[in-house]
């Protein structure tokens, strides 16, 4: 009984002893491990994706293919809450007249393309009397929003002028934008077809999207619109007699600081900036702290409809 005591003894004390070790051990290879891994008990949860999600209007806005110089306006012009404002959809088909260097463009051929609309762009007259300059922006245009198919899709492309024929085929696109535009067209003296090319391209139930720097309606509206102001009164009435509904107003793109009183016009101010009259030497002296202070212009944001 006595060695069987013992022996007893002998195996309490060794089994202690592993159970001792095995805790220490143990101990030892989690402090091992934490330090190897960074605590990873008290680590934060991986990052989700950075950025908006692909394909949203969100996306689109904030795009890394955007220049600097471009996305600084968008303090002036707001385009997410713009095209919100109209009622942009990501399937629809969009016809945008005379986009210029393509600053909308850059926004809305990515997102259209993601959400499986189009984008159409009229752009300025071709042909061997066409402007050299508006010759020049359409070719850089054209070569821009072709040379990427994985983020600009597939563009249209048409024209739009005194004697151009259909913007975009009849009764097809979804939406139509005239985006501080019109005064050009005024100028020109084909206001009347623009919004009568626009009408004829929408669908019914189409909407008509239009951004003009805004005359006050106290003053007396220029036919030709020589400083690039318009009467908020005079496009209802040009869209009216085309057959638009007026659907809503928004102050978006309001700016109070527009004094609409500019030397050289509404170009005076950013981002035209002219110094002196237009095909005129630049003017190194003309102080133009005043319209930087400004800013850009002040505009009407009108949503008319094509009636079903």
């Amino acid at each position: 009984m006595a060695d069987f005591a013992a022996n007893q003894d002998r195996v309490s004390r060794r089994t202690l002893l592993a159970g001792a070790t095995g805790l220490a051990l143990a101990g030892l290879g989690a402090s091992l491990s934490g330090c190897g891994r960074g605590e990873e008990k008290t680590a934060a949860p991986p990052a989700g994706p950075q950025g908006p999600p692909e394909g949203s209007l969100e996306w689109a806005v904030a795009g890394a293919w955007r220049t600097p110089q471009d996305k600084a306006r968008d303090a002036f012009r707001h385009p997410m809450e713009t095209l919100r404002f109209f009622g942009l959809q990501p399937r629809m088909t969009v016809l945008e007249f005379w986009p210029g260097s393509g600053w909308y463009t850059e926004i809305l051929a990515p997102y259209l393309n993601k959400g499986a609309g189009a984008y159409v762009a009229a752009l300025f007259p071709e042909g061997p009397t066409a402007d050299p300059a508006q010759a020049a922006l359409n070719a850089a245009f054209r070569a821009r929003f072709s040379s990427d198919r994985r983020l600009y899709g597939e563009p249209r492309f048409s024209t739009f002028g005194a004697a151009s024929g259909p913007a975009a085929d009849p009764g097809t696109a979804d939406m139509a934008l005239f985006m501080r535009t019109l005064h050009g067209w005024m100028a020109a003296g084909i206001a009347e077809k623009a919004f009568a090319d626009a009408y004829a391209a929408l669908k019914p139930g189409g909407v008509l999207g239009v951004e003009q720097h805004r005359l006050g309606p106290e003053e007396d509206q220029d036919p030709v619109a020589a400083n690039g102001y318009v009467q908020e009164a005079f496009v209802r009435q040009l869209a009216a007699e085309a057959g638009f509904v007026f659907v809503a107003a928004s102050e978006i793109n309001a700016n109070d600081k527009d004094t609409k009183d500019h030397p050289f016009g509404v170009d005076t101010l950013p981002p035209m900036r002219l110094t002196a009259p237009r095909g005129e030497p630049a003017d190194p002296a003309f102080d133009r702290a005043p319209y930087e202070e400004i800013g850009e212009s002040d505009r009407m944001t009108l949503k008319f409809r094509k009636p079903v």
